[in-house]
This record gives C-alpha cells, structure tokens and sequence, in this order.
C-alpha cells in the first residue's frame, strides 16, 4: 500500500472549462490524469487531492467529475480549492457520495485519516497573488486567514488524537501554499511549527515548471503537487524524515 498525492484535476466533464488556455501541457489532461493514475495505483493505495477538483457549480453538477474520480483505482481524500464551489457540509457530500455510490471518495475538512504509515490533513489557506487575496466580495484577507489558520489547528488536533501513542508522521495538505517565492502565510506558518509538522503539500500554483518540488523553509519540506506541475502524473509521497 502506497500514499500518492495530487492536487488540481480541474476536471469539467459537465461544464465547458477548457484548461488548455493554460499552456500546452493542460492539452488532453483528462486522459493523461486517468492512464498515468491507472498506471500506478493500486486499489490498496491512497491518493490525497487537495483542491480544484471539479469546475462544477454544484454537488449534483459535480457527479460526472465525482464518478471519474470514483472509477480510478484507490481510497480517494478530497480537499477544497479555490474553484470548488460546489463544495457544501460534509453532511450534504458524504450524504452525495453514499447516494451516488461513490465508495472510495471522502473529505478533508476539519478532520484528519490515517493513511498507510503517515495521519493526513490540511485546510484550504488562501490566495498567494495579493491582487486577489481581497477580490472576492472585498474579502476579508486577516479574517480569513485567522480562519484558515484555526481549521488547520482543529486539523492537526484531529491528527494528533488519532496518531496516539503510535508516532505515525503527520502530513499537512493545503490547497494555497503556505510559502512560495516571496510569499509566506506567518499565520499558517506559525500553527505548523506549533505543532511540529516537517511536511507540507500544496497546489494551486499552474505554469511554473523550473522550481524545485520540494524546497525547506524554516524546517519545512514544502512540496507542490499542481497536477500541471507533475505532469498529471501522481506523486508516490515519500516525506522526508529530518
């Protein structure tokens, strides 16, 4: 059994989103993201998917998308993104999942699994761009952050309470990187030095292909998993062990 990790499948089987706007590699990026995932996963293994999963507006729009997923061998641990505006109450999309029979889908959010050797979680974290961390409705950037911030605490509270006794490594997975280039989040930053998280994987960033996958920042392996970034193919997550 293996953890692989993927973040941004952007998929949009019932809405008309191309991604190839994005660049050339983005060409035919449903069938890439199905051979090279059939290609390499087991049904025994894990895959985590932190955010941009689907540009469905809705949970009943997403089923196509969530059908696609569900098809693909292994457990699949879904987290939110920025485009994710289907995303409801766990209540309403476990209660979506169980009535459309996808059985190897469930979500991150609040919470965190055990997952082979390592206890996974994470929260969403906010934009990167500073042009766009207030473009939404005039959002709030120290508001949400400070929320962003706290769910990432309950996550790893979560996370700690189901590690115990046994000194399982904890994985954090954030859709928004909490450090990239010039960029850090110190609110997010700050809660995983407190509770002494050495790994961390994000998403979200498309295009830059000449950085490095992993780069340390304060003791922090700091991992970006875009799918564009892994050329659509799933990362095998091997943590580094300072």
């Amino acid at each position: 059994m293996s953890l692989f990790s993927i973040a941004d499948l952007h998929l949009s089987l019932s809405a008309d989103k191309p991604m190839d706007v994005f660049g050339s590699r983005w060409q035919s990026y449903t069938e890439k993201i199905e051979k090279n995932w059939r290609a390499i996963v087991s049904p025994e293994d894990t895959v985590i998917v932190p955010g941009d999963i689907s540009w469905a507006m809705s949970l009943e729009e997403a089923a196509a998308d969530f059908a696609f997923i569900d098809a693909l061998p292994g457990r699949k641990l879904i987290g939110k993104g920025n485009h994710d505006y289907w995303w409801s109450t766990m209540t309403k999309m476990r209660a979506f999942t169980q009535e459309h029979g996808f059985s190897t889908i469930d979500f991150l959010y609040n919470n965190a699994f055990a997952c082979e050797d390592y206890i996974v979680c994470g929260t969403r974290g906010w934009y990167v761009e500073e042009r766009l961390q207030n473009a939404k409705e005039n959002a709030d950037y120290e508001k949400i952050v400070t929320r962003e911030a706290m769910r990432l605490d309950m996550s790893l509270k979560e996370a700690e309470k189901l590690r115990g006794e046994s000194g399982s490594m904890i994985l954090v997975y954030l859709h928004f990187p909490p450090v990239f280039r010039s960029f850090v989040c110190r609110e997010l930053v700050d809660v995983l030095h407190a509770h002494s998280i050495r790994n961390c994987y994000f998403g979200h960033i498309h295009g830059v292909y000449n950085v490095p996958r992993s780069a340390d920042f304060e003791g922090i392996s700091m991992t970006m998993i875009s799918a564009d970034y892994l050329n659509f193919i799933p990362m095998i997550t091997q943590p580094f062990d300072y």
